[in-house]
């Protein structure tokens, strides 16, 4: 009875409230009449607060973030950072909207979150303050060379690629050269009828050979925009034959073979490494079924006898 006594008090308390707040229609009325003002003097507006008002989120919020993580990562890297940082993505392909600021204050950015995660990770984990700090140390340290190692990875795999596809682009050059184009144009047949890392970088050849460059010196910039032993041997092959004047479709054929030669040793090297590689799978994986599948049995019945 005491409940419903006090249900009752408060239903009749919140019918009052409504029939007072529905009593007051010039109050509200002027709270609409408010609110239409403040949206006409805001439509009313100058341009620029207008423009103030309007920018997007990340203009107001997340650009002057980045601008403040950059100046505290240019802080806290070396001097020689930025070179470096360059080298690395000239190594990646120059991702899109990928540049040094970036990938500085994103390490920041990414040093931040890393630690929030890691703390929030510790809390889940352990009840101790000293492995609360270290995994919050752990997230604030993989935050921060996060995007080196991503850069890493992404070069090395564009590395592959251009391994991969060399041996096939000097056959199509020697077969352009053969049949009587220069070298430059049959660089630009590689470059528009392949697709891949090693056409993008065949394709920023030619156009810094047409911005005025020596094509010797766009060849040792294609050289060094790469790590691929293979690549800076053909640069360096076709550098010492536009500088001695040695015909280009015989460099060219010796390098195909080369190459070939080389790729079928890495095959056969990669063949001699399964054995080993076969090892650790075969031990703790199928050994192990085996001798369940094989003395199951057995050993079932040996059970079975002693009980």
């Amino acid at each position: 009875m005491v409940l419903l006594f006090v249900l009752g008090v408060i239903l009749i308390g919140a019918a009052i409230a409504l029939l007072g707040m529905a009593l007051r229609p010039a109050e509200e009325a002027g709270g609409i009449n408010r609110s239409i003002a403040v949206l006409k003097a805001m439509t009313e507006a100058p341009q620029e607060l207008r423009g103030e008002l309007e920018r997007p989120f990340a203009e107001r919020v997340l650009e002057p973030l980045r601008a403040r993580a950059l100046r505290l990562g240019r802080r806290l890297t070396g001097a020689d950072s930025a070179e470096r940082i360059r080298a690395k993505l000239n190594l990646a392909g120059n991702p899109p909207g990928w540049s040094v600021d970036r990938v500085t204050s994103g390490k920041v950015l990414f040093a931040g979150v890393g630690l929030v995660a890691g703390f929030l990770f510790s809390l889940m984990v352990s009840e101790t303050t000293t492995t609360r700090l270290l995994v919050a140390l752990g997230g604030l340290v993989a935050g921060f060379f996060g995007p080196n190692l991503y850069l890493y990875q992404l070069g090395y795999s564009r590395g592959q690629k251009l391994q991969r596809e060399l041996p096939d682009a000097i056959d199509l050059m020697t077969i352009c050269v053969e049949s009587g184009l220069g070298f430059d144009a049959a660089v630009q047949q590689v470059a528009r009828n392949t697709q891949g890392p090693l056409s993008e970088e065949f394709g920023r050849m030619l156009r810094e050979m047409q911005l005025g460059m020596d094509r010797s010196e766009a060849l040792r910039s294609l050289g060094e925009r790469t790590n691929v032993a293979d690549v800076r041997s053909f640069v360096s092959a076709m550098v010492q034959a536009d500088t001695f004047g040695i015909p280009v479709a015989q460099v060219l054929r010796i390098q195909s073979s080369e190459i070939r030669v080389k790729r079928r040793q890495r095959a056969e090297e990669k063949a001699q490494q399964v054995p080993v590689k076969i090892t650790v799978p075969l031990i703790f994986c199928i050994l192990p079924c085996l001798f369940i599948a094989v003395m199951g049995p057995a050993v079932i019945n040996i059970m079975n006898n002693f009980s």
